[in-house]
């Protein structure tokens, strides 16, 4: 029997999953298909959640069971042996916290579990054969362990990549880097800042975690490998040398892990009866972090979209498009060009970016601009 809803939700993570928790606030109908079978993995992948993201997670009632996620009070963006520093604070920007570090595994257990208290209809294992689009509704057929089945809804979004159809073309660029992840213990305390330090082998993220920092370190994909086969002391030393002495000597390195660096956006936001959220809409590079957080505004907005027309309304995809195209082409740029700019080490850009980060320090209206879109997007 083919069953109805208001809306499918391909892709369990993060960004479909808080678009489902926000589907069920507003009243609507809503089936989650995931493609794995388990939980997620105890492995770290640090995340940094902007202030605009715990409005979301709060409003969908997943912040606060979210385990200690830890505060950034400042956010300290220089480049090595280099002139020029920025220092963005939340103070500033007349907030309590510009952000929030936590790691994936975490937000995607809260997300997992509030669907559950909500009663939320989750299928794992499911694969999507096929959406067949008219133009009000659309029927997806999946399988699960082996049985086919099917739904006709009102709207599908698309939070998994896996599941865009040939006629969504995908644009790529690869970056030729790797981003290694750990977390690491440093001689001094953080005291909540977050530092992004531009080197001509990509940026260094570290992060506040606790009473140690997340690391992301943006490297060349060779070096990558050679960094996490190395010895403890031998990744310290190197990330010692690259980094600097801003936090003292680095002195422990655990759960380390590299993932190649691809940026994917897809030229279209929706497809027949389809909207693309999250990781299918976009992949970015990690500088600045704001893949994830975009996602998340992609999520609150068609939940919004959707609420104020209603899922079969003929034109809410539309709305849906137009509404997310500044703050998702502005983003996409955005995160691009700092790789551009940043990842090299000619002398006159490299003064050149120097005087853009006195310059971006010294001018508050600019600063302010720059932190708003940084963690309210495009419409900040």
């Amino acid at each position: 029997m083919t069953e109805r809803y208001d809306v499918a939700i391909v892709g369990g993570g993060p960004v479909g999953a808080a678009l489902a928790l926000a589907m069920r606030a507003a009243g609507m109908s809503t089936i989650v298909l995931e493609a794995r079978e388990r939980q997620w993995s105890d492995g770290f992948r640090p995340l940094a959640l902007s202030y605009g993201s715990r409005l979301i997670l709060e409003r969908i009632g997943v912040w606060q069971a979210l385990e200690s996620p830890t505060p950034i009070g400042t956010v300290h963006v220089s480049q090595r042996r280099r002139p020029g520093i920025a220092v963005l604070t939340a103070a500033e920007a007349g907030l309590p916290h510009l952000g929030y570090v936590t790691d994936y595994s975490t937000l995607a257990s809260a997300l997992d579990n509030a669907m559950g208290a909500a009663r939320l209809e989750l299928i794992r294992g499911a694969r999507v054969a096929s959406i067949a689009h008219d133009a009000l509704s659309a029927r997806v057929e999946f399988s699960v362990g082996g049985d086919t089945r099917d739904c006709i809804v009102s709207v599908v979004a698309i939070a998994d990549g896996s599941a865009l159809a040939a006629e969504v073309r995908v644009r790529t660029l690869d970056y030729r880097q790797s981003a290694v992840t750990a977390c690491v213990a440093t001689e001094l305390p953080h005291r909540n800042v977050a530092h992004e330090r531009f080197t001509k082998q990509g940026p260094i993220g570290l992060l506040p975690y606790g009473d140690k920092c997340a690391l992301v370190w943006t490297t060349t994909t060779n070096e990558a490998g050679e960094l996490a086969r190395v010895s403890a002391t031998g990744f310290l030393a190197a990330l010692q040398s690259r980094f600097g002495d801003r936090l003292g000597r680095f002195t422990e390195v655990t759960r380390r892990a590299s993932q190649a660096l691809m940026l994917r956006v897809a030229e279209r936001g929706t497809w027949g009866r389809a909207a693309i959220i999250g990781n299918a809409a976009q992949a970015l590079h990690p500088v600045a972090g704001q893949g994830l957080n975009l996602g998340l505004r992609d999520a609150w907005e068609l939940a919004g979209e959707l609420k104020r027309r209603g899922a079969s309304d003929a034109h809410v995809l539309d709305a849906y498009r137009t509404r997310r195209r500044v703050d998702r082409r502005g983003t996409v740029a955005f995160t691009n060009a700092l790789i551009g700019i940043f990842s090299n080490d000619v002398m006159p850009l490299a003064i050149a970016r120097g005087v853009g980060l006195m310059c971006l320090d010294c001018a508050p209206l600019v600063k302010d601009f720059v932190v708003r879109r940084m963690i309210f997007g495009g419409r900040g």
